[in-house]
């Protein structure tokens, strides 16, 4: 039989696309490898490009992946996804050990391309009409722990950020029907152990409005909330601030299957900046917006995103950022140092900060973040928290993206998280205990804090 392996990068978005392939491939008969080695027959490499460290960390797996099939421990090497859908042909003439290259709407391509490829004949696929959108039909092979999966609601981006290159690897956004996603819930729960789905697209507070002419978001979730599955936590992602409407708030603060926890990138608070990359908002719609959110969702945790070194970013755009930052205290964040992306619209923009100034603010940021989040972590200690039980410590992390065993950990130790944290970027909590499973509940009491993470024993 032939065997496949696969490794997904970047964001859960792109892992959707790994687990629709290899779905697609499993349908076929194909064996799908846990791991590379020997008698691996074809290799698949899905990429990221969204800016240079991704492309640097998919093109560094690329040649690891070759090294590999030049030691025959892989026949073939597919290389998917963004990257391909970058810079198409030039990716084979600069890398002479991939087989193929498929783009990111040429997914559904995949049996065919396999099966052409495994009979020694050269095929690949890069269309330049970005339409492709999966739907309940696609099969599907999770690679997440049992009992959390992702739910991809669309694809693409009309925002048109001046720094992001979304649009040219993936096209304009495009929903998915209510009912196709609905009915996928129900296939992603049918097992009956999973407990969390994680809501992701490009921007999942625009849904709808392509195919409905409206925003259908708030609809979605109180949907979704009301199958009667084994699910307990919804959690929503990539939401973008210039499109949150007072419904979805008020489903957002009444609907108790939806996750306190919102993930809202602002990317910057500085109006001349905001308007420079195109943001569609302003400091006072996003400082109105946080209020509006944490006034009627009690308990909420808030995770941001910001860039630094925007060109043209001044000391006192930055220092107005920091101030911003420090007054609003964001439970979770991620920073970014500006990358100039070819095809982007900011790759143009005159005045670039310099690489020292950048890395400099950037220090800058998560420093203070550090101190936030370690103080927000102390108001935990002597509480007891609900935790969702990812993976037992010593066992196989779930990073490695594969089923965790329903079973105890040696030691009684594991790692879960709140309903504050989402997978994979998130902080974490080690519990100590006995009775605890892997994909279940614990009330847990904190007895230590740390500076992103928490520790207790289960109560």
């Amino acid at each position: 039989m032939t065997k496949i392996g696969i490794v997904s990068l970047g964001c859960p978005r792109n892992l959707v696309d790994s687990e629709v392939m290899l779905g697609s491939l499993k349908s076929e008969g194909y064996e799908i490898a846990d791991e590379v080695g020997d008698g691996v027959d074809l290799f698949i490499v899905n990429t990221c490009s969204f800016v240079q460290s991704a492309r640097e960390e998919s093109i560094d797996t690329i040649m690891e992946a070759a090294q590999l099939k030049r030691e025959g421990k892989i026949k073939r090497l597919i290389v998917c996804g963004c990257l391909p859908q970058l810079y198409n042909k030039k990716l084979l003439k600069s890398l002479p050990e991939v087989d193929s290259i498929v783009g990111t709407s040429d997914l559904p391509k995949i049996n065919s391309i396999v099966k052409t490829l495994l009979k020694d004949i050269p095929v690949s696929s890069v269309s330049k009409k970005l339409n492709y959108l999966y739907n309940e039909n696609s099969p599907r092979m999770t690679l997440t722990p049992p009992h959390f999966a992702y739910l991809k609601i669309s694809e693409g981006c009309d925002n048109l950020c001046s720094y992001c290159i979304i649009p040219r690897l993936r096209g304009r956004f495009r929903s998915r029907s209510i009912e196709s996603v609905i009915e996928e819930v129900k296939n992603l729960s049918s097992s009956g152990k999973i407990r969390e789905i994680n809501i992701i697209g490009q921007d999942t507070t625009l849904f709808g409005n392509d195919i409905y002419a409206r925003l259908k978001l708030p609809e979605l979730l109180k949907r979704i909330v009301s199958l009667k599955n084994s699910v307990k936590w919804i959690r929503l992602l990539y939401t973008h601030p210039a499109h949150y409407s007072n419904k979805l708030i008020d489903t957002l603060r009444d609907e108790k299957k939806i996750c306190r926890y919102l993930d809202l990138p602002i990317q910057h608070i500085s109006d001349p900046i905001l308007k420079k990359m195109n943001r569609h908002t302003t400091k006072e719609e996003i400082t109105h917006l946080i209020e509006k959110l944490r006034k009627n969702i009690q308990g909420l945790t808030l995770r941001t995103s910001i860039i630094v070194g925007f060109p043209g970013e001044t000391d006192k755009e930055f220092g107005e950022l920091l101030d911003f930052l420090e007054d609003t205290r964001f439970e979770k964040l991620g920073a970014f140092i500006y990358s100039a992306e070819e095809g982007s619209r900011a790759y143009k923009f005159a005045r670039s900060v310099p690489d020292n100034i950048k890395n400099q603010r950037f220090d800058e940021v998560m420093k203070l973040q550090q101190k936030i989040s370690a103080d927000i972590n102390k108001s935990y200690m002597g509480k007891t928290v609900r935790v969702l039980i990812d993976e037992p410590i010593e066992g196989e992390p779930c990073t490695i993206r594969r089923s965790a065993p329903q079973v105890q950990g040696r030691d009684n130790k594991f790692m879960g998280r709140t309903e504050g944290d989402a997978p994979e970027v998130d902080g974490c909590v080690y519990v100590s205990g006995y009775g605890i499973r892997v994909g279940e509940f614990c009330k847990v009491k904190i007895t230590d804090t740390l500076e992103y993470d928490l520790v207790g024993e289960a109560a």
